[in-house]
């Protein structure tokens, strides 16, 4: 995963539907750690290869409802889990391989995205 959806965010619906990989889920879905909507991290791709930008985030009329977060790639394996076991995330157990984590399947990034602005969770709107 590449973005995340904020405390910000008004369950408008206007996400979920814009995503190309199905990767939004909606508030009181099973599969959601959040009160909000919610990006599944093992799927999300940045829009890479289906748009320009973040979908997401260009349907979104709430800003800082959907920030940078770090690429979901094995350099970031550890971050993921950390934060799938703290609960902010809730990371998909396949039955055989186990935990999607990034040293499972790795997930395409925008790599214009400074770290910097990935770390601090900077507003995707403003890219």
């Amino acid at each position: 995963m590449a973005v995340r959806i904020t405390e910000e965010c008004i369950s408008c619906e206007a996400c979920a539907p814009e995503c190309p990989v199905a990767a939004i889920l909606e508030d009181g879905h099973e599969k959601n750690p959040t009160d909000v909507f919610y990006v599944k991290p093992e799927s999300c791709v940045e829009c890479v290869d289906h748009a320009d930008a973040p979908r997401c985030a260009e349907a979104c009329p709430t800003e800082g409802a959907i920030v940078w977060d770090m690429p979901y790639t094995t350099d970031f394996n550890d971050y993921y889990a950390s934060k799938n076991e703290e609960g902010i995330y809730k990371i998909r157990e396949h039955k055989k391989k186990g935990l999607m984590l990034p040293e499972v399947k790795a997930q395409k990034f925008i790599a214009d995205i400074s770290m910097a602005d990935r770390e601090s969770a900077s507003n995707v709107q403003d890219f």
